[in-house]
């Protein structure tokens, strides 16, 4: 404990700090993951049958990433706090675990894209034809989940659709300038995909600076030792 001094010892509290602000991020997605899974308005999602099994992976992995990330945060502030280069290893090994499952996963929602954007819009298309066959809780609540989180209404988005009763409540002009579920899936994945990429490059940047800081504090612990 306390063997470090100098820069290395600057690098040892801001490896705290940047894994403390990593183990709130993990807090963070693990608690959207969750809330995908049991709230209300998006647990329907789960229970219609045909669901689109990307949105299922989307939010277990999001829980995985989530739960990984909580234990990553966690080694790196213990690691640099006590100095301990076995927890600063596991934080290396987890953190470069993570990073590799993140190039991955970005090459694999690339490579896939326009099969993913397809599913989805066929399970929208599907769930609210059964909607309005069956009228079935299960089936409106899917849909309201879907049409408030895109802010879209039915497959024409006019006024004169059948699937009103599960739309977000308009007023005036803008009920006639609705726009349609597959549009608005096709938009989301379209014009804010830079966005979601841009955040995964930060991501992995950072990743990159923590696994260059844990190497460096533990080595230099590892010195320090030695000399001691």
């Amino acid at each position: 404990m306390g063997v470090v001094t100098g820069g290395v010892s600057c690098i040892k509290y801001l490896m705290f700090a940047f894994n403390f602000l990593f183990w709130l991020a993990g807090t963070g997605v693990l608690a959207v993951a969750l809330w995908l899974r049991f709230d209300k308005k998006t647990e329907g999602l789960f229970q219609v049958e045909g669901s689109p099994s990307a949105f299922f992976t989307g939010v277990y992995i999001l829980i995985v990433a989530g739960a990984l990330m909580m234990v990553v945060g966690f080694l790196g502030c213990c690691g640099a706090i006590r100095e301990s280069p076995c927890m600063l290893g596991l934080f290396f090994i987890f953190l470069l675990i993570l990073f590799a499952a993140e190039v991955a996963a970005g090459i694999w929602g690339l490579s896939n894209k326009d099969t993913i954007v397809n599913e989805l819009k066929d399970f929208y298309r599907q769930t609210y034809q059964n909607y309005q066959d069956t009228k079935q809780e299960a089936l409106k609540e899917a849909l309201r989940a879907i049409q408030f989180s895109l802010q879209c209404c039915g497959t024409t988005g006019t006024a004169f659709d059948a699937a009103q009763d599960t739309c977000p409540t308009k007023e005036g002009l803008q009920i006639l300038i609705t726009t349609s579920c597959p549009a608005a899936i096709d938009d989301l994945f379209n014009s804010k995909l830079h966005i979601i990429g841009g955040v995964g490059i930060g991501i992995g940047v950072i990743m990159i600076f923590g696994m260059i800081f844990s190497m460096l504090l533990c080595c230099a612990i590892k010195r320090t030792r030695d000399i001691v």
